[in-house]
This record gives structure tokens, sequence and C-alpha cells, in this order.
């Protein structure tokens, strides 16, 4: 398949679940077919809804490839490739970054999501990439109910060697967001990630308290956060997008991350999520290594599902 960069054999390799179903169920659904008729698109219709692609989304890819159909008459099985990756990825490109204009020299960045979705190893694979680009880097661990959060965030910051704001177990995660957006202004650092806390995607509470830490960090930074990062555990399929929407709702989500995409067959759910909440994917997870978190790209992402094995 010729020359690879790194990220795209990560991508290759992390996305070879995905690519496998995917491929399988569209070579069912074309075998012995000739032309694109009623009777296929009706098969592909599942395909896409066997792969998570979810229900809103793959009516939309439906309803434009039955009026590509109609329009042009006697399409052949080998161009329905190209037909639905044009349909895809005009979806995934649709959505754009709603990022702030960052005017002060601090990136705030808050990091929301439900326990067990990666949240935290996520933050200490951001700050990795981030310093990388030799960027100043910070965490807090605003994420202080769950036990042990704190503890696993303080090994990331050792393991990436950052600088982490923490205070003691229990203490008000609207204060270690304000003491480390003070810190931070303070220590000219230059992207803070703020872990928080993720008990229960439907618990009232949590959300008044990301909406309290908003309004206490904007008391020092009025334009932060400057990013509001979802991270979402792809493994998870449709229940991925009920969280997603649940999050929507308490907070202005930038970007998704999504991880967990090398152990699953589920990607499909990239296609789907991105649509429906209207908002972008900024990375995806595609393994367990400190490099392992890739921004996403929709092209790249439709190539290795639909490029040659």
């Amino acid at each position: 398949m010729g020359f690879f960069t790194k990220s795209s054999e990560q991508l290759q390799s992390g996305l070879s679940a995905t690519k496998r179903a995917w491929t399988q169920r569209l070579k069912k659904a074309v075998l012995g077919r000739s032309s694109v008729d009623a009777d296929l698109l009706e098969e592909l219709e599942e395909v896409l809804l066997m792969s998570d692609v979810g229900v809103s989304t793959t009516q939309k890819i439906m309803n434009r490839l039955q009026k590509r159909v109609s329009k042009e008459k006697y399409l052949k099985v080998s161009e329905l490739d190209k037909l639905l990756y044009d349909e895809i990825i005009e979806l995934l490109t649709a959505t754009v970054s709603s990022q702030k204009i960052n005017t002060n020299h601090l990136k705030v960045v808050l990091v929301v999501g439900v326990n067990g979705a990666g949240k935290t190893t996520s933050i200490g694979k951001l700050a990795h990439r981030y310093k990388s680009e030799g960027k100043n880097v910070m965490l807090a661990a605003a994420d202080t109910f769950r036990a042990g959060a704190v503890a696993q965030l303080r090994l990331w910051s050792e393991r990436v060697n950052v600088p982490l704001v923490e205070l003691h177990e229990g203490s008000d995660p609207a204060s270690v967001a304000y003491t480390a957006v003070e810190r931070a202004k303070k220590e000219d650092v230059d992207v803070l990630l703020i872990d928080t806390a993720g008990r229960l995607h439907n618990n009232t509470n949590l959300m008044q308290e990301l909406a309290k830490i908003q309004r206490v960090i904007q008391k020092l930074i009025p334009d932060a956060p400057h990013e509001v990062l979802l991270v979402l555990d792809g493994g998870t399929g449709q229940n991925a997008f009920m969280q997603a929407k649940l999050f929507a709702e308490a907070t202005a989500v930038s970007g998704l991350i999504l991880t967990k995409l090398d152990g699953t067959a589920k990607g499909g759910v990239v296609i789907g999520i991105s649509d429906e909440l209207e908002v972008p994917i900024r990375y995806i997870g595609v393994g367990e290594g400190i490099e392992d978190l890739l921004s996403f790209d929709a092209k790249e992402f439709l190539d290795s599902l639909f490029g040659d094995a």
C-alpha cells in the first residue's frame, strides 16, 4: 500500500477489527450483484446499522445514496464503494471545530467524560503530545470524588514529567480548577489540562459541578475554558451516543476524543457520533502506548476503512 507515516500505520493497525467487519459485511451485501438497486440499498442500510453508524446518520446517508441512484441509473456495484465514501466524507467534514480563539497565552482545556472511558489516560497522552510540541504543560486533578483518580493522574504527570496541581482528596473540584488556573498563569504555562469528575453521566450534581468549574475559571480568564474535550469509549458503540448527548446538554463540548478503537469492531460509531452531535472528533485512541492518541483526520480514517487490506 505504499509509504505510510508512523501515525497512518498506527491507524491501520488500530482500526483492523473495524475494517475487517466492515469489509466482510460490504462484500456479503454485494455478492452476486452487478448493479446498485433497491435490494442492495436495503442490505447496505443494514451494514451501516450493524457497524454502529447510528440510525439518524444511516438514514441521512441512505437518503443521499437513493437520490444518487435514482439520478444515475445503472450504477455498477464496483462504484458503490466510491459513492459511500463520498457521502460519508461529506458528513465527517461538515462539522467545523468550535474551539474558541484564545487571546491569552494560556490555553485552558477541560476534559470531561464518564469513568472508565479512558479520560485520565487520554489526558496523560495529550500532555505528552503537547510537550512533544515544545509546550509547557500543567495538569489539574479536579476529579476529586473517584478513589484513585488523583493518584492515577499523578502517575501520568510523573511519566510525562509535567507539574500537577492537586488538593486533598474530596476537596471541591472548582477550587482545584481555580488554584490550577492561578498557578498556570503565574508559571508561564502554555496548556492547562483539567481532569473533571465523571461519576455518572446522568447525575445532575455532576453536571452542575462542571458548570461551576467553568464559572470559577472564568473569574480568572473570561474566555476560558478554550476547549471542552469529551472522552468517549468507542468500544461501547451506541452507548457512547447517549453519554455524549447528556454531556453536550450540560456543557459546551468543543471536541471529542474516541478511545479504545483498537479493541473493537464498532469503529463505525466515529461516523455517526460526530454527525449527530455536530461536534468534531479531535483525537482517537488506537492503542495502549503513550503515542497511541492520534489527531483525527476524516480522510485518513475513511482511507483506512475503505482501502485495500
